[in-house]
């Protein structure tokens, strides 16, 4: 088949806007967490989020938005921008820099992009309380392109005026996943030359807090501790936000270009749980099922896995199917295969999940390293017999698995090996 390589990367996360900083804190298991400030109020049961830092999207319109200096947009873009957009234009810019693509390279029939958001609960709310308030006509005229759930596509898609295939996927917390996923078989089928792979959440109130209704969200009070993936005293997770954007090329481009990849992607596969609206299968089997097509399609098996990054959220049920099914996968490897969760240090940014780890994976790939599970007190006894590293090491792997799982049992596994 076809080769397809990560030659780009951008972030926009609590641990870090760029991809030196991601890094570090990946290495030096730095977390995003704080106390949050809009959740200090008495009758909010959660205090604790990773909000994305250097960025103010309190105002309620754009143009009154403050970001690095580094980036700049057009007040005509900044109308149309929700804060998941914005931090998705201001990741965009990054990995077109890293990948070294001119604008030939990015507007053209052979260059898509796939995104994936659940919208800006925050905006839309803004601009229904300004219809019901002041009528419809005094509401933004650009409102529901910045606020419903694809958002980010139609922005960067305009303003970088791609011309391939473009679209949104709304899996929950596997969407960015399942949109690398997708942008793999773009090219892999030789319909794109190369895509962008978008993940974004507004990481504020509106989108972290209805969890809480659901008892999802950690009530910890203290951000050193309170999203602890795999340890026998996790109690929900941390809400996060920001952007990654990943570029993906096909062999002949890095080639032409001359560019040295991060990662190759081997494959992926995907699987449902058919099981609850919510709630993880109690044995991971939607989970064991994608992470086996991902195997195949990649024509790799257990013994050639070296690191696994964990969907693990730091709840109590989601943690536990996740290790039955990879004990099932992994099999005689398991007590080998290095195993963390970077939620520990990042929270869950729900459908920007996938993305932003596979960016993760890829710059352990490209860099030589493992990052650790951080916030282990008591290891939870259902993760006996797997390689939990609670420490990073300072060793190159050579393939590795990045797990999502997302509402209605959706599960995705995506396969990444260090490039030749």
């Amino acid at each position: 088949m076809p080769r397809v390589f990560i030659t780009g990367l951008g972030f926009i996360t609590s641990i870090g806007n760029d991809a030196a900083s991601v890094t570090q804190s990946l290495r030096e298991l730095r977390h995003g967490m704080v106390r949050y400030a809009p959740f200090e109020r008495d009758e909010i049961p959660v205090k604790v989020a990773a909000p994305v830092r250097d960025f103010s999207t309190e105002g309620d319109e754009p143009e009154d938005w403050k970001t690095p200096e580094r980036y700049r947009l057009r007040r005509d873009q900044l109308r149309s921008l929700s804060p998941n957009a914005l931090y998705a234009s201001c990741a965009m810019q990054q990995a077109v820099e890293d990948a070294r693509l001119e604008p030939s390279d990015i507007s053209n029939d052979d260059t898509g992009l796939y995104a994936a958001s659940c919208g800006s609960p925050g905006m839309l709310s803004r601009i229904l309380n300004r219809i019901h308030a002041q009528g419809v006509m005094r509401s933004p005229a650009l409102g529901i392109v910045s606020s419903i759930a694809g958002t980010v596509q139609f922005n960067l898609v305009a303003n970088y005026k791609i011309k391939g295939a473009s679209t949104g996927f709304a899996s929950a917390c596997a969407s960015s996943a399942h949109a690398l996923g997708f942008a793999h078989d773009e090219i892999v089928l030789g319909r794109q030359k190369r895509m962008f792979v978008v993940g974004a959440e507004d990481g504020n109130l509106e989108t972290i807090l209805p969890f809480a209704s659901m008892r999802a969200l950690s009530p910890n009070p203290d951000p050193a501790t309170a999203s602890r993936p795999f340890d026998r005293q996790r109690d929900g997770f941390v809400g996060t936000g920001g952007a990654t954007v990943l570029v993906l090329e096909n062999e002949e481009e890095i080639l032409r270009r001359g560019v040295t990849p991060y990662a190759e992607v081997l494959g992926w596969g995907q699987a449902s749980d058919g099981h609850n609206v919510a709630i993880s299968h109690p044995e991971g089997a939607g989970l064991r099922t994608a992470m086996l097509h991902a195997l195949r399609t990649a024509k790799v098996g257990p013994a050639d896995i070296d690191y696994v990054n964990a969907h693990a959220t730091s709840t109590p049920i989601g943690d536990a199917s996740e290790c039955k099914a990879l004990r099932a996968v992994l099999g005689e490897h398991a007590s080998r295969v290095a195993l963390s969760s970077t939620k520990a240090l990042t929270g869950h940014g729900c459908s920007l999940a996938g993305a932003m780890e596979s960016g993760f994976c890829a710059l352990a790939l490209r860099d030589g390293f493992m990052p650790g599970s951080a916030h282990i007190t008591e290891l939870d006894l259902i993760c006996e017999g797997l390689n939990i590293i609670r420490q990073t090491h300072a060793t190159a792997p050579g393939v590795v698995l990045n797990n999502s799982s997302g509402f209605g049992g959706a599960n995705v596994c995506i396969v990444l090996k260090r490039p030749r």
